[in-house]
């Protein structure tokens, strides 16, 4: 990968998305590596592509610095489980898709002082039409802090 940057920012001037947001390209070319969000300094999320399409770890930060989600995608799909968290810390959703992506398994979701408001189980074919946040992260207990610019 000579001469090509291993993160870019989403915002960069080289940087562009197709209307569907299903591809990625930088200077023309579907990317691989990193890219980053910013706003303003503040580092808010970072996915890992693949020629162009969200390949790996999709990790998102609030404002505030505390995690907002984490999961990951392959070939653009969410796969596995997913977590977001409320603003304030607490566990807000864990959704499991299957490996391919198409189906969301399983779905809970939390209010934010920890109550449960939501638990779904069975195989929905379109994730997108089940209620829900739709964010996430990997099961692990600990979230990884935002990584250096």
């Amino acid at each position: 990968m000579a001469g090509k940057p291993l993160r870019i920012d989403i915002d960069g001037p080289d940087v562009d998305m197709w209307a569907d947001g299903s591809r990625l390209t930088y200077r023309g070319e579907p990317f691989t590596g990193e890219v980053a969000e910013y706003s303003g300094d503040d580092f808010v999320s970072l996915d890992e592509y693949v020629q162009g399409r969200v390949h790996g770890s999709s990790r998102a930060w609030h404002y505030n610095g505390r995690p907002e989600s984490e999961g990951v995608c392959v070939g653009g799909r969410a796969v596995g489980l997913w977590r977001a968290w409320h603003e304030n810390g607490v566990l807000a959703s864990e959704q499991w898709f299957s490996d391919d992506g198409w189906s969301l398994l399983e779905s809970r979701a939390w209010d934010e002082q920890g109550r449960p408001v939501r638990n779904r189980s069975g195989r929905h074919p379109h994730p997108e039409q089940v209620p829900g946040d739709g964010a996430g992260a990997r099961a692990r207990t600990e979230f990884s802090p935002p990584p250096p610019p």
